[in-house]
């Protein structure tokens, strides 16, 4: 997949969907009766890279004020998500020493990961900051992952959702109305093409999680170095 032209796609649907008014509205962020739990590798970014994707947000804020943003313990890159979040997933029954077993033997001889945080782009649900891995590494880690999962007996529902191929980070949600869907285009635009950074990934965190992977609601089950 060419990320550019992907993430060039979604920008230019999701314009056209809030201009007309067919975004999507998440109704779950404030409600504390939401159960959705489940299983993710993933990564984040370091403190600079956080610190401009915040300067980026401030600008939303002037715009929509009233939508939800995702504070710095909450920003990542999602590696793999293990289990995908559902109703009612609990670690009572969940063997954490396997499922790491499987990781490790999925990082042998993977490379350094290295992913540039370069624009922005949006769903008609939420706002994102593009990422884009320097090499094939990431794509290596997550078919070997793949691989080694589905070859296994231990419960898994990796790409049950969609199949992740992006190295993006989710970083506000439509949580009511949008103020000025047409402002709010005009900010995105802006930041297009703009350099919040690149890191090396050193560490990769297999934790627990609810659907918006809160750090209030996140147990952390190993980390795991490069």
């Amino acid at each position: 997949m060419n990320l550019s032209e992907h993430y060039n796609e979604l920008f230019k649907t999701s314009s056209e969907l809030i201009l007309s008014e067919n975004y999507t509205i998440d109704s779950k962020i404030n409600d504390d009766s939401d159960k959705r739990f489940g299983i993710t590798l993933l990564v984040r970014p370091n403190e600079e890279i956080k610190a401009n994707i915040q300067a980026f947000l401030e600008e939303l804020k002037k715009t929509e004020s009233e939508q939800y943003y995702y504070p710095n313990a909450d920003i990542h890159t999602t590696i793999l998500s293990v289990i995908s979040c559902s109703e009612g997933f609990t670690l009572n029954k969940f063997s954490t020493s396997d499922y790491i077993e499987i990781i490790e033997k999925g990082l042998v001889d993977i490379n350094k990961i290295e992913i540039d945080y370069r624009g922005v782009t949006f769903s008609p649900s939420a706002i994102m900051i593009q990422g884009f891995p320097s090499d094939d590494s990431l794509n290596i880690l997550r078919d070997k992952l793949r691989d080694n999962f589905k070859t296994s007996s231990l419960k898994q529902s990796i790409d049950s959702r969609y199949s992740i191929t992006t190295a993006h980070s989710t970083v506000m949600r439509f949580q009511q109305k949008l103020e000025n869907p047409k402002k709010l285009i005009e900010v995105i635009d802006k930041f297009r093409n703009h350099n919040f950074g690149k890191f090396t990934v050193e560490k990769i965190e297999l934790v627990y999680n609810d659907w918006y992977q809160r750090e209030r609601n996140t147990i952390n089950l190993c980390d795991l170095y490069l």
